[in-house]
């Protein structure tokens, strides 16, 4: 049996812990607390440590979900929660560009925590006011060659598909090596 650990992250409300609800075969173990500053009132609670999911693939293969906290002051579980990662998917909120540059900082602090593959994860696709693709590309200046991926965090295919994506680029960098 195979195991593979992929870390969930980005920018605070981006929709990293609804991603991992949506797929993961378990109760998803939660870190959430009441927020209790008015500045951050999108919602109730944050993630203060890690949301923990986990996907059996087939019977050789095992995904680890972890989702990071999105708030800053938390961010020190970052390094932690990259560890042993072989992947990572970056949330950005399509419908808030006011978190894109934020989502970029993460991406690259990620990507210095370790080489791995990576996608991106454009989430509220399904929203009207969710910015294109094209234009989340260059607002958030990525590579043409780096998998920026429609998705809705609630819905179970839309992840599935993200997850597979990593995955894919996953075993590519394998067979490189």
């Amino acid at each position: 049996m195979q195991a593979v650990k992929m870390v969930v992250t980005g920018p605070f409300n981006s929709g990293k812990t609804q991603f991992i609800q949506a797929i993961s075969e378990i109760d998803v173990v939660s870190t959430e607390r009441k927020i209790s500053s008015d500045a951050e009132k999108v919602k109730d609670n944050t993630t203060v440590a890690m949301d923990f999911g986990r996907i059996t693939v087939d019977d050789e293969l095992i995904l680890y979900l972890f989702g990071t906290p999105g708030q800053k002051r938390f961010d020190f579980m970052w390094e932690i929660l990259s560890e042993g990662m072989l992947g990572f998917v970056v949330m950005v909120d399509s419908t808030r560009p006011e978190t894109f540059r934020e989502a970029k900082s993460i991406l690259e602090t990620f990507r210095a925590y370790a080489p791995t593959p990576y996608v991106v994860a454009a989430n509220k696709q399904d929203h009207p006011e969710a910015w294109e693709l094209d234009d989340l590309r260059i607002a958030l200046r990525l590579d043409p060659a780096i998998k920026l991926l429609p998705c809705v965090a609630t819905d179970r295919e839309k992840v599935k598909s993200v997850l597979l994506e990593l995955l894919y680029s996953i075993l590519a960098e394998m067979e490189k090596s």
